[in-house]
């Protein structure tokens, strides 16, 4: 598993609007066959930061999700609603094992 964490700070006035576009661009990208699972996340103590809890197939898996239109829809409706750019961190699954056990 290849997975990434997206650190997303969006301007106040725009979290809502981050939330509902985020939450709909997470839904059509689960339905990627390289996509094991994609969360988006709050932060309680400060809601104008979240992290997209991205976890793929293999590393090669990304590329082609950032070629889909969903995702392109999102990154160009989200772009005027970030405070700053977003940044992210990449990383190997070490437990469980790819087939859960370890």
């Amino acid at each position: 598993m290849f997975i990434v964490h997206v650190h997303v700070h969006v301007k106040p006035e725009s979290v809502e609007a981050f939330k509902q576009a985020s939450i709909e661009n997470a839904r059509f990208s689960v339905q990627e066959p390289g996509v094991a699972r994609f969360d988006v996340i709050q932060r309680q103590d400060d809601p104008s930061r979240f992290v997209l809890v991205e976890v793929y197939r293999t590393s090669e898996d990304p590329a082609k999700h950032k070629e889909t239109e969903h995702y392109q829809r999102w990154r160009d409706t989200v772009a005027e609603m970030m405070a700053e750019p977003r940044s992210s961190v990449k990383y190997t699954n070490l437990f469980p094992d790819e087939e859960g056990w370890g």
